[in-house]
């Protein structure tokens, strides 16, 4: 006699969360930050509240969530940085990346709502540097450590330096909205980085 399988909740769970992530990334570059809600969110997706409130604290939690979600499914589990052989071009390659990134305009306002949280969240922001920043920066080191054992970057930088040299102004630009992120800058900031570390 065949067993009758009940409702895969599993799957009606999954599909819930992605409904919920969808929803709060969607409100966040439709509308000011400060403006979406919990509420909203859990209209948007067709769930009730209280289903996020058992998952998240609060709306931050949420959009991180959401965000992170973003990376793991572009496969962001597995962070690797080019690797040609020539570091100038694959930090070229990555910077210029990074550049385009910073100036899609749903990417710009998910990570501008996620920098306010950090700011006045501890937790959040210790969540964030574990779950994103980290990984992110353990594979950029990966990358200039082999540089360094290839001769193409000296053997004694301080490789958190070089990568705040290469970052920074980047972010700092973005942040304060001072000037355009094009690949040219983004190539200067690789340029003037390696005159600094160069071997």
């Amino acid at each position: 006699m065949p067993i009758e399988k009940g409702p895969d909740h599993s799957r009606r769970k999954e599909r819930s969360r992605q409904a919920i992530f969808a929803a709060a990334r969607a409100l966040v570059v439709e509308q000011a930050y400060e403006k979406v809600t919990v509420e909203a969110i859990a209209t948007r997706a067709g769930v009730g509240k209280q289903t996020i409130y058992r998952r998240w604290p609060s709306k931050s939690a949420v959009v991180f969530a959401a965000l992170l979600a973003l990376s793991e499914d572009a496969g962001g589990q597995s962070v690797a940085l080019p690797d040609t052989g020539n570091l100038r071009t694959d930090l070229k390659l990555v910077m210029r990346a990074t550049a385009e990134e910073f100036t899609d305009p749903s990417f710009d306002r998910l990570i501008r709502a996620l920098n306010t949280e950090i700011t006045n969240d501890a937790a959040l922001a210790a969540e964030y540097r574990e779950k994103l920043a980290r990984p992110l920066e353990a594979a950029k080191k990966a990358r200039l450590r082999r540089a360094q054992e290839a001769g193409q970057l000296d053997t004694e930088a301080d490789l958190d330096l070089v990568l705040e040299m290469l970052y920074a102004p980047l972010f700092q630009r973005w942040l304060h909205r001072s000037g355009p992120l094009t690949a040219a800058y983004a190539d200067s900031l690789v340029d003037a980085t390696l005159r600094a570390f160069g071997p």
